[in-house]
This record gives C-alpha cells, sequence and structure tokens, in this order.
C-alpha cells in the first residue's frame, strides 16, 4: 500500500482551520461585548487620558524590560550562546506575530525559525522553547501559590454540583487513557529529549540562572506594567494583590485560542479586578492602559522588526 504523503498536511490544515474558526467566533463576542459595554470603555479611556504620567513612564518601562526578560529565558532554555542583540529583536517581533495568530503560533514559530538559523536542528529548538514554556508555567504556579495565602479571600473558588465534577472526572479518565494508548508513544521520545535538556541546563548554573530568572522577571515584569497602570489611574491596590490578579486572569484567558489573549484576557482582568471591588470604569482604564503599553503601541514597531529580521535573514 502507498503511503499518503498528504495525510499530515490535511491534518495540519484542519488544524488552523479549526483554530481559525474558534478565534474568528470568540473574536466576534469579544466585540459585541464591547460594544454592550461601550459607555464604561469610553469613560475608562477618558480617565487614562488625564493618568498620572509617571506611573504611565513606568509602566512602558516595565513593558520593555519584558522583552529583555524573555530573551533571558530564551537564552537560558539551550546550552549553546545565541546573539544577544538579535534575540531580544526576535523576542519584540514574535510578541508582535503572537498578536496576529492563535494560540501562541505567532510567537512559536518567530523563535523557533530564529533558533534554526543560530544552528539549533529543528527538534532541539522546538524542545527549547518546551523548556522555555514549562519554566514559565512553574514560576506562575510557583508565584500563585506564594501570593494566595497572602491576599486571603481574593481568589474565589466558584461553587461546582457534585453532578459536575463526576463528568469531568469521568472524562478527565478517558482522556488520560487515550492519551497513553495513542498519543504517548507518538510523545515519549519528544517528552525524552525535553528531560533530556532540562537536565543539560541545569549542569550549568548560568543556564538555569538565566531560565527561572528570566521567567520570573517576564512575569513579574508584566504584573508591574499592570500595577504602574493601576497607580496611574488612582486605584489604591497592593503590589501583591495587583500580580495575583494579573497571575489568574492571564493564566485564565491562556486557555482559549485567541491572538495574544486579545478579549479573553481583557475580560479577565476587567472581571478579575470588578471582583476585587474596582469601579467598572476604573478597571477599564486599568486594562486599557495595560494593553495599550503591552499590544497596541509596539505592535507596528514589532512587525516592522519581524519584517527587518526576516530581510537579513535572521529568521
Amino acid at each position: 500500500m502507498v503511503p499518503n504523503v498528504n495525510a499530515v498536511p490535511a491534518a495540519g490544515r484542519r488544524g488552523v482551520y479549526w483554530q481559525s474558526g474558534v478565534c474568528l467566533a470568540l473574536l466576534v463576542c469579544a466585540g459585541w461585548l464591547l460594544r454592550r459595554h461601550w459607555p464604561t470603555v469610553e469613560h475608562g479611556a477618558l480617565r487614562l487620558a488625564v493618568a498620572d504620567q509617571g506611573w504611565l513612564l513606568v509602566a512602558a518601562a516595565a513593558a520593555v524590560g519584558t522583552w529583555a526578560s524573555s530573551a533571558l529565558a530564551q537564552q537560558g532554555a539551550v546550552t549553546s550562546r545565541l546573539p544577544g542583540g538579535r534575540l531580544v529583536a526576535a523576542q519584540f517581533a514574535a510578541s508582535a506575530a503572537n498578536h496576529v495568530l492563535p494560540a501562541g503560533l505567532g510567537a512559536g514559530a518567530v523563535n523557533l525559525r530564529f533558533l534554526m538559523r543560530c544552528g539549533l536542528p529543528a527538534g532541539r529548538g522546538a524542545s527549547a522553547l518546551a523548556v522555555k514554556a514549562a519554566a514559565g508555567a512553574v514560576v506562575r504556579l510557583a508565584l500563585i501559590a506564594v501570593l494566595a495565602p497572602a491576599c486571603p479571600g481574593l481568589l474565589r473558588t466558584p461553587h461546582v454540583p457534585m453532578a459536575a465534577v463526576l463528568a469531568l472526572t469521568v472524562v478527565a479518565v478517558v482522556a488520560v487513557a487515550l492519551l497513553r494508548a495513542r498519543v504517548w508513544p507518538r510523545c515519549r521520545v519528544a517528552v525524552s529529549a525535553v528531560v533530556a535538556d532540562i537536565r543539560a541546563l541545569h549542569a550549568r548554573p548560568v543556564r538555569a540562572a538565566a531560565l527561572w530568572g528570566g521567567s520570573l522577571a517576564f512575569a513579574g515584569l508584566h504584573a508591574l506594567v499592570l500595577f504602574a497602570v493601576i497607580r496611574a489611574v488612582e486605584l489604591p491596590l497592593s503590589p501583591a494583590r495587583v500580580a495575583l490578579l494579573y497571575l489568574a486572569a492571564s493564566g485564565a484567558a491562556a486557555l482559549l485560542p485567541i491572538p495574544g489573549g486579545l478579549g479573553s484576557l481583557d475580560a479577565a482582568l476587567a472581571l478579575a479586578l470588578t471582583a476585587s471591588g474596582t469601579p467598572a470604569a476604573t478597571a477599564a482604564s486599568a486594562v486599557l492602559g495595560y494593553r495599550l503599553l503591552t499590544v497596541w503601541l509596539p505592535l507596528l514597531p514589532g512587525l516592522l522588526v519581524l519584517g527587518l529580521l526576516v530581510r537579513r535573514r535572521a529568521l
């Protein structure tokens, strides 16, 4: 029997179409919510326009630092030395691409291409991205575990009926069984490669420090952007509460395949802030300021840097 060489590309295209469809539907819902709550958003934008400029400059500086910290974490995820200037530029370009394509595909593609241009095979480059993502997830969970006891009552666990718990348990057991039977044999080699890379990195303390330090700085600087914007609009929230709200909201928004969390992160942040007692207009100001500094202002320059890197064959 002759193998069907078009089966994998066709499956890949179906996955892209499915993700694009879900992404479009979620963006339509986000637009509907924006139109429904437009008076609150408009009032928040006017309040942001007269906010404290000093705190906004602090937020802008922290936003710039997120790209440097991302570059540091990426350097820590590989044993070989990467060109520093191009690495930071690649992270800046990757952040812009991540706001165009769903579910982190843009950032992953840019970083993988950059690592391959630096001499890493495709498999090792993908493993380095997996190591960086795993370190980021562990750091965020650790920060939530540390901050949650310091802010009691801020994160409330919703009441879930027992029937729903049992149904989710059955679904989880079936999913794990299917993964072990079909997916795990195919992923075993990739997981082994990631584990081997993690061991090799931690055998070099400098690389391990860069990986974990960059991941911690990335999450902390994003929280600092939000905190500085909140202080700029004169909202009295402590740094620990803001950091915990940001980590919880960004973690929830990451579950949806939206480019850069567009709409989902905005809604999650606004919901988290209002649930903590913040007025809706002030919450809208804080979310708009955070997104303005982390998404909209850097978007066009980031795409220009992406084009420049491609033209110079750095990607």
